[in-house]
C-alpha cells in the first residue's frame, strides 16, 4: 500500500512479526500517517485525533503495540527497541515513508525508526515522549516493579490511569479505562503488560536523538505527571531535536484523547509547514 493509497472505512488488518501478529486500522487517503500509543494504552487512545486528520486529507494508521489490545501477546520482548522494529516493519508493509506520531514509549520508539531508517519517516510528532529513561531511586522502581506484577497490575493500572489524565479527561474516560482494564484482565495480556514495563528501556533512543534528521514536533500536557517538569523535558527535547514545542493546558499524559482539538490544530499546522516532504 502506497502513501496515497486510499481506505474507504476503518478496516482492521494484521501485520504478521516472527513472534505473532500486530493490529492496525486505515482509514483516509493521502499521505500517511501512522498513530502508536503509548505503554497500557490501545489504538483507541487516537480515537478523537484521527476524524480530524482523516478530514485533512491523510491516510490514518492506527495500531495497537505488541501485547496489547487486538495485537498478539506472545512476543518474549517488549520495549522501544521491539517497538521500533514494529514500526518500521509496518510503514514497509504499508508502502511508506510516513509520519510517525507517538505517545510515551511509542515517541522513543519513533525516534529510534527515523534514526535508523530515516528513508521511512518524513517527520515525527512526539506526544508526552519518552525519549531518556526519567531519574528513579532503587526503592521506586522494586516498588513499581511489584505494582506491575501480572497478578495484579490490571487493578493497579485502573488505579493509576486517573493520574496519567491530569486535567481534562476525555468525556468517556470512563467507558474507556474499562475497555482498557478489561484488555488487561486477559491472562496472557496481562503478562506481556507487566513484561512491557520490566523490560522498556529508554537508553536506546536517547543515544540516538542527535541522529534524526527529520522535522520534529513535541506536544506535551502542561499536567503531565510523568515528568517532574514537563514543560523543561518538553524544551530540552525541543532542543536537542530541533524541533518545535507545544505545551497543551489541562492535559496529561495524553493530550491527543485530553485536548484533541488542540492537538489536533497543531498537528496539522505541523504537517502543512513541512510542505512537499509528504
Amino acid at each position: 500500500m502506497s502513501s496515497s493509497a486510499a481506505a474507504a472505512a476503518p478496516s482492521t488488518q494484521f501485520l504478521q512479526r516472527p513472534e505473532g501478529k500486530l493490529a492496525y486500522d486505515v482509514e483516509g487517503t493521502g499521505p500517511l500517517l501512522v498513530l502508536v500509543p503509548g505503554m497500557g494504552e490501545l489504538r483507541s487512545s487516537y480515537r478523537f485525533l484521527a476524524p480530524g486528520l482523516v478530514q485533512a486529507g491523510y491516510t490514518v494508521v492506527t495500531t495497537d503495540l505488541r501485547g496489547h489490545g487486538e495485537s498478539d501477546p506472545s512476543f518474549s520482548a517488549y520495549g522501544d527497541l521491539e517497538t521500533a522494529s514494529d514500526l518500521s516493519a509496518l510503514i514497509d508493509s504499508l508502502g511508506g515513508p510516513a509520519v510517525l506520531i507517538g505517545n510515551s514509549l511509542a515517541a522513543g520508539a519513533g525516534v529510534i525508526v527515523a534514526a535508523d531508517h530515516p528513508q521511512q519517516v518524513d517527520g515525527l510528532v512526539l506526544l508526552g515522549p519518552f525519549v531518556r529513561n526519567p531519574p528513579a531511586g532503587r526503592i521506586s522502581l522494586a516498588i513499581f516493579r511489584a505494582m506491575t506484577s501480572p497478578f495484579w497490575v490490571a487493578s493497579m493500572w485502573k488505579a493509576y490511569m486517573p493520574t496519567l489524565y491530569s486535567g481534562k479527561k476525555p468525556v468517556d474516560f470512563t467507558d474507556y479505562r474499562n475497555t482498557v482494564i478489561a484488555s488487561l484482565r486477559r491472562p496472557a495480556y496481562a503478562r506481556a503488560f507487566s513484561l512491557t514495563t520490566r523490560q522498556t528501556d529508554h537508553a536506546p533512543a536517547e543515544a540516538r536523538l542527535l541522529e534524526v534528521s527529520a522535522p520534529v514536533l513535541v506536544v506535551m500536557g502542561e499536567r503531565d505527571p510523568d515528568f517532574k517538569d514537563p514543560e523543561a523535558e518538553a524544551h530540552w527535547i525541543g532542543e536537542t531535536l530541533k524541533a518545535d514545542v507545544v505545551m497543551v493546558p489541562q492535559a496529561g499524559h495524553y493530550p491527543q484523547s485530553q485536548q484533541p482539538e488542540l492537538t489536533e490544530r497543531a498537528i496539522i499546522r505541523f504537517l502543512e509547514h513541512m510542505g512537499p516532504r509528504i
